[in-house]
């Protein structure tokens, strides 16, 4: 229940909210901007033709406009708590409806980008926002925290409660590697739309999924958005789910059910910020001691495995990279990690795919919840080989359908497979190792 809104500060979100809802001209810059605030890396990206077209074309054209308008008629802290948080959900509920069928444009309809450079957009307009009452930096981070976690679906994950129903928590990432190519998607985030709040009709019965998104960040994971998210969902009560995935982009034209997740992480991510070292959990959070270096799945890969998704082939990967006990140079291991080794990578490498793995797989220990999850890598979403230019084309359009189908069918076996099939051995099946990433998987 939301907390009483007063009449002027109401009508102030109410025509946000509409606006948030139905398309409007675009506007130029607000009176209560300070362009003169600096934004963050991903922020300066927006100006740019692609992110604008990718606007236009997936009908989002009008959020940040509304948003930063509606922000200058906001007259206190609370009022602008209220707006932010309304506004955020919003922008989440028009995301997944567009994903679902439920949107205008000519992108196809999953498609996550409309819903990364729109928030984008917002906390452009936050940023730079000069209002008419004081506000610390603490305070505004405060606000553009809850922004994040609003227009992610961090906030909104509900789940039906009772018998007869299986509950099904997923996550997806923003576009990332977007210096090399600015009009990336990540087919993980528009999978978490796609599935946001859909049920699933298996022979099994009903299966209920509820999506969230994550930024390809390194502060707010090391702040806790990943356990604060899923705590609530993982350890044993009446909101437990039954499986969690936790899904991003990997290798090119595969599917990867990751076994091991390692606690150390490395890359560069969409603010250009460099990590190198152990991953941590944030004091006060649910944890294991001492931190294991690898913790394992609980995910049906077995029947994963086997059972026909899809028209990408799924493996269940085993390999992980440690530092040896009594060693000091990091060696590949194909079968696991080694006792008393270090982690210097899990199966889906040592960026933020990795990271979030890592982090809900060792929250469900410390948790003791007994129940199945784990990392999920789609393959890489690609333009046709001619397509330099264009944001948008024929081949994008197949593949980008058939990830997101396949992923679907991976989250409905994952949810109904029986204990017998669930993790029994899997045949091994040789794999392209020339096929991996050049850059961090996500």
């Amino acid at each position: 229940m939301r907390p009483p809104v007063r009449r002027g500060v109401a009508c102030a979100i109410a025509s946000a909210s509409l606006a948030l809802l139905a398309p409007v001209p675009a506007q130029a810059a607000p009176s209560c901007a300070d362009p003169a605030r600096p934004l963050t890396v991903e922020e300066q990206r927006l100006p740019r033709p692609e992110p604008q077209e990718l606007l236009a074309r997936g009908g989002f054209a009008d959020v940040a406009p509304a948003f930063a308008a509606a922000l200058c008629e906001v007259g206190d802290l609370a009022a602008a708590e209220r707006l932010i948080s309304t506004s955020g959900d919003q922008l989440w509920d028009r995301a997944v409806a567009r994903a679902q069928g439920h949107g205008t444009g000519d992108l196809p309809t999953s498609d996550d980008r409309p819903l990364y450079w729109a928030r984008l957009g917002m906390t452009t307009a936050l940023r730079q926002w000069a209002p008419s009452f004081p506000l610390t930096d603490e305070q505004r981070d405060e606000l553009l925290w809850s922004l994040e976690q609003h227009s992610r679906g961090q906030t909104s994950v509900d789940f039906p409660r009772g018998e007869g129903i299986k509950r099904v928590l997923v996550s997806g990432f923003d576009p990332f590697q977007l210096n090399g190519d600015i009009r990336r998607s990540n087919p993980s985030g528009a999978s978490a739309l796609a599935l946001d709040g859909v049920v699933l009709n298996t022979g099994s019965g009903p299966v209920r999924v509820e999506a969230a998104m994550f930024p390809v960040l390194w502060k707010p994971f090391e702040q806790g958005m990943v356990e604060r998210t899923f705590l609530p969902h993982l350890r044993p009560g009446a909101d437990q789910v039954d499986v969690f995935a936790t899904l991003s982009q990997g290798r090119p034209e595969q599917f990867d059910i990751e076994h091991w997740n390692g606690r150390w992480h490395t890359g560069v991510d969409n603010n250009d910020e460099q990590r190198d070292g152990v991953t941590e959990v944030p004091p006060g959070l649910p944890t294991v001691e001492p931190p294991p270096e690898f913790v394992p799945t609980t995910q049906a890969y077995a029947a994963i495995v086997r059972a026909d998704t899809g028209r990408y082939p799924v493996f269940h990967n085993t390999e992980v990279t440690e530092v040896p006990a009594g060693g000091t140079e990091p060696v590949v291991r194909p079968d696991g990690p080694t006792p008393g080794s270090v982690a210097r990578a899990g199966g889906g490498g040592s960026y933020l795919s990795n990271e979030i793995a890592y982090r809900t797989t060792l929250l469900r220990d410390a948790v003791g919840a007994d129940l199945r999850g784990g990392h999920v890598h789609t393959p890489v979403l690609t333009f046709a080989p001619d397509n330099e230019h264009a944001v948008v084309d024929p081949v994008f359009t197949r593949n980008l359908r058939d990830i997101v189908a396949q992923v679907r069918a991976i989250v409905a076996v994952a949810a109904t497979a029986e204990d017998d099939e669930a993790t029994a051995p899997v045949a091994r099946t040789p794999r392209d190792r020339t096929g991996r990433v050049p850059a961090p998987s996500m």
